[in-house]
């Protein structure tokens, strides 16, 4: 790749560019390229990933998207680790799903929904970067799936349960370390790399060389974008060697106290210990770093204390 074609984060562009009716391609080529088929957006639908705050930068970003079937797309960017992540998404497609179907409407104007998340964090075990789920009725003795009928313009049709269910996508990026030769991955080497091929034929990556390359920001937002990365290469290391050292210290504890269980119990309890005192221990100086970036974006001190780990005195004195 040419240094003069660096192309902006996807986390990046879904902020700041793909909002942007005239960009819709490079959205729409990503979820051409998942599902299979052809997706034409119409309309962006209010999502409440739209905050213009500093905890965005390194958190999460979504779009949600509506095409001419009316099937409602969630796509989100989440970059660093959330306990309940699940849980989150189970909540978002539901919301979708409620929010809009109008009060009195019957249930056959429930449109299905798509989560396409985006997650470069160690979301669990596994070894594939790509991990798609939706709901099947599967008999529990015949192992046959139910197809369910249904009544549509005076004919009657058998549906099938995923037909109305949400998918979910899970996009694992730092788990791709493959030779991007398929569309597929094409995407993925943007996503975790910021490599766009320049013979691409893949959807929507076309569209991207195009439009999402950083000499073509004006000097604010090229700026902006700069900070961006600076913020998330932070915390990422922040997270890392916390990480790190809690998994130290948790080896150690367990050795000392001569029992397996006091290993397993050690790693545990070192890991949990070193996210919290990590800061204080090994990582004290990119924390007031860290800090001093947020105070200068102007956010609350408690809201730095608790990105941070630092104490309210402290900051208040940076």
């Amino acid at each position: 790749m040419n240094a003069d074609n660096k192309y902006v984060r996807f986390d990046w562009a879904v902020k700041r560019m793909l909002r942007d009716k005239a960009n819709f391609g490079v959205l729409e080529g990503l979820i051409t390229v998942l599902l299979n088929e052809p997706v034409h957006i119409v309309e962006l639908l209010e999502s409440e990933g739209n905050q213009e705050f500093i905890d965005d930068k390194f958190n999460r970003v979504d779009i949600k998207a509506k095409n001419d079937a009316g099937e409602i797309f969630l796509v989100e960017v989440q970059l660093t680790r959330e306990i309940y992540y699940l849980e989150r998404i189970l909540y978002g497609t539901a919301k979708a799903i409620t929010e809009h179907i109008s009060l009195g409407s019957t249930y056959s104007e429930i449109k299905k929904v798509y989560s396409i998340n985006i997650i470069y964090f160690d979301l669990g075990k596994g070894a594939d970067y790509l991990y798609h789920g939706q709901n099947k009725l599967v008999g529990i003795h015949t192992h046959d799936t139910l197809k369910i009928t249904t009544k549509e313009n005076g004919v009657i049709r058998m549906r099938m349960p995923e037909e109305i269910f949400p998918e979910y996508f899970i996009i694992r990026v730092n788990e791709f370390n493959q030779v991007a030769k398929t569309p597929l991955e094409e995407w993925l080497d943007y996503l975790k790399n910021g490599h766009i091929k320049d013979d691409t034929t893949a959807p929507g990556l076309q569209e991207a060389r195009a439009k999402l390359q950083y000499l073509m920001l004006d000097k604010k937002d090229r700026y902006a974008y700069d900070e961006h990365i600076n913020a998330v290469m932070i915390q990422n290391d922040v997270l890392g060697n916390a990480r790190l050292e809690g998994l130290a210290e948790g080896r150690a504890e367990g050795l000392a106290e001569g029992r397996a269980e006091g290993l397993a119990q050690g790693k545990a309890e070192g890991l949990a210990e070193g996210k919290a005192e990590g800061l204080a221990e090994g990582e004290r100086n990119k924390a007031i770093e860290f800090a001093r970036m947020m105070k200068a974006e102007g956010e609350s001190a408690e809201k730095i204390a608790r990105y941070t780990g630092l104490p309210l005195n402290e900051i208040e004195n940076i």
